[in-house]
């Protein structure tokens, strides 16, 4: 995705040449980014992130994993409109979602469409493996490693679990070391190979999908990657927030 050099040159790429923000206000929710509603002369609401320049990164990576959710024909994602930098910030543009109310019919749909997402051929997303993503990206604000490998299990401990454990070394000894050493070599006897890969939304609690105002589901800030479907599913229970409707319609 190419990348432009002021908020005013996407803008006007993308809306026009006439195009001005005439209003910008502030939105809550995310820990990491700034986040802005931006009303333009055009009457069109988009929606912006930004963040300290060094962290392009972020932007680049979650355009990337929208880009390939959207690719599946199966869910529904903000679309990535622009990506670029200004004075010292990144910014990250995409289309505006009007929330609606979540109700048990939105939770079938999302189920409904997940499990299509994770039908889908996930080949075109990894590059000589099964399993990975065509680049590393990140889930919140820590780096994700997706090197491609053909099987899940070797993925899973490579590139999920070996990195976790390495950054927190310090607080480990010895025989902790041990026992982690212990759990990858027996790591096919807790974890099967799943019948198929899938492409993940990665990071999927409870605050990365919308209801629009007809009560249809979005995914949001992806850390996407192919990987076990279950993966997922695992991670909606962290928080919360999927109701029972949700799993049965999945």
């Amino acid at each position: 995705m190419s990348k432009y050099t002021s908020l005013t040159e996407a803008l006007q790429d993308v809306f026009g040449s006439e195009t001005a923000i005439i209003d910008r206000r502030p939105v809550s929710g995310g820990d990491i980014n700034q986040a802005y509603l931006l009303e333009l002369s055009n009457r069109t609401s988009i929606f912006m992130k930004s963040n300290r320049i060094e962290n392009l990164g972020f932007f680049r990576a979650e355009s990337e994993g929208l880009l390939a959710m959207k690719a599946t024909g199966t869910v529904q994602v903000p679309e990535v409109l622009a990506l670029g930098t200004q004075e010292g910030t990144a910014f990250l543009l995409l289309s505006c979602i009007e929330e609606g109310r979540r109700t048990g019919e939105s939770s079938v749909k999302l189920g409904r469409d997940l499990a299509s997402m994770h039908m889908a051929d996930s080949s075109m997303f990894v590059e000589h493996g099964r399993y990975g993503f065509l680049n590393d990206n990140y889930i919140g604000a820590s780096e994700q490693v997706n090197d491609p490998k053909d099987s899940w299990l070797e993925f899973f401990a490579d590139c999920r679990l070996l990195p976790q454990f390495q950054k927190a070394a310090s607080w480990f000894g010895r025989e902790d070391r041990a026992r982690f050493d212990a759990l990858i070599s027996k790591l096919d006897r807790y974890l099967p190979e799943p019948e198929h890969p899938s492409l993940l939304h990665g990071d999927l609690w409870g605050g990365n999908y919308m209801i629009d105002k007809q009560g249809d589901p979005w995914l949001i800030d992806p850390a996407a990657y192919v990987g076990h479907r279950e993966a997922d599913l695992a991670m909606t229970e962290l928080f919360g927030g999927f109701d029972r409707a949700f799993y049965d319609a999945y």
